[in-house]
């Protein structure tokens, strides 16, 4: 498979690109992608059997059901991240090997704990964030890993991204079927 075709199963709706200018336009819809998570990742999955939550979505990529656990997994730091951002000044974040989490024996049983966990941080995030002024979207925090730091503003568009990114692979997972077991 060439390289590009793989960089398109990889990234499906591409990479996230902040924009310029972040408007409130830009926040109040990166809300709503972020609040619809849960109720798509279990649309999506409801009535799927074993065989099925084990399509990946590309060639040494994720199963559907790493996917789901990761985003449990990757949105409760989301909301910390928040949290520390809101109550100390520009924190340096903690990262986490998502790669190794997804090895981890969390991630090979059934994805309903993980549902449940994406629903109440969803609901937790939605409110917090809806709830943000403009002081606090301009807050920052430090990310060691890529060296640069973040405000919160552009920090809901990445987690909306994210999202979008995670559920775009588990449709992908199920339109290729089992063509990466």
């Amino acid at each position: 498979m060439k390289e590009e075709d793989l960089y398109k199963l990889r990234f499906p709706i591409g990479v996230f690109i902040k924009p310029k200018i972040i408007t409130e336009k830009h926040i109040s819809s990166w809300i709503i992608a972020i609040e619809n998570l849960p109720k798509s990742i279990e649309s999506l999955t409801n009535n799927l059997n074993t065989n099925a939550l084990n399509y990946k979505y590309r060639p040494d990529g994720w199963t559907i059901k790493q996917v789901v656990h990761h985003c449990a997994d990757s949105h409760i730091n989301s909301l910390m991240r928040f949290k520390l951002t809101l109550t100390e000044k520009q924190p340096i974040i903690r990262p986490y090997f998502e790669n190794r989490f997804a090895k981890l024996i969390d991630y090979s049983e059934p994805i309903d704990a993980s549902l449940f966990i994406l629903k109440g941080v969803h609901h937790k995030l939605s409110v917090l964030l809806r709830n943000l002024n403009r002081e606090e979207l301009d807050l920052k925090f430090i990310h060691p890993k890529h060296g640069k730091i973040f405000s919160l503003k552009e920090t809901i568009g990445t987690y909306a991204w994210h999202s979008n990114h995670h559920l775009e692979h588990i449709k992908q997972a199920l339109k290729l079927k089992d063509k990466f077991g």
